[in-house]
């Protein structure tokens, strides 16, 4: 038998308690003090650090050869404006650099710096060996459903969020 709840069904005891335990975790990643700890190993501290949207937008522009301030706003889930001071942060920091488009000087690309390469590659490295020390913690099966769970929970949230925007411009 298959079990179809719908939103109104999950208000049961259960359902309310793991709710709030998720909650909590979330809560607790985004704001324990260890968690700026870890934030500060992965994209350092003083005149090298760079911040973690700087890395998310650096994430990016590592794979592509250029790209518009739009596809980089979609990229990050940020309004176009924001994504604009962004890319300015991004220049002023050498992390990235106007290019100009063959036969469309209208609009603004942006590719990665030589010396936005570096500082990618040396906190990607850091990121990883923090996260492989984190994956440790687990059984190798475990971290597969971790991962699928985390990859499910964060395509939720993007859902949940889209509707409520939409809901509110309505």
């Amino acid at each position: 038998m298959v079990d179809i709840r719908t939103q109104t069904d999950l208000t049961n005891d259960l359902d309310l308690e793991v709710a709030g335990r998720i909650g909590r975790a979330w809560r607790d990643i985004r704001r324990a003090s260890t968690a700026g700890a870890v934030r500060d190993a992965i994209f350092g501290v003083g005149g090298s650090a760079i911040e973690p949207g700087q890395m998310d937008a650096l994430d990016l522009l590592i794979t592509v050869e250029s790209c518009r301030m739009g596809d980089l706003a979609e990229h990050l889930r940020i309004d176009p404006s924001t994504a604009t001071r962004a890319v300015q942060r991004l220049m002023k920091d050498g992390l990235a650099e106007r290019v100009q488009q063959p036969g469309d000087g209208r609009v603004v690309h942006i590719a990665i710096s030589e010396r936005g390469r570096r500082i990618h590659g040396e906190v990607s490295e850091r990121r990883r060996q923090i996260m492989l020390e984190i994956m440790a913690k687990f059984e190798e099966d475990e971290r597969f459903i971790l991962a699928d769970l985390f990859e499910r929970f964060t395509q939720a949230v993007d859902v949940v969020a889209k509707s409520k925007i939409r809901r509110s411009h309505h």
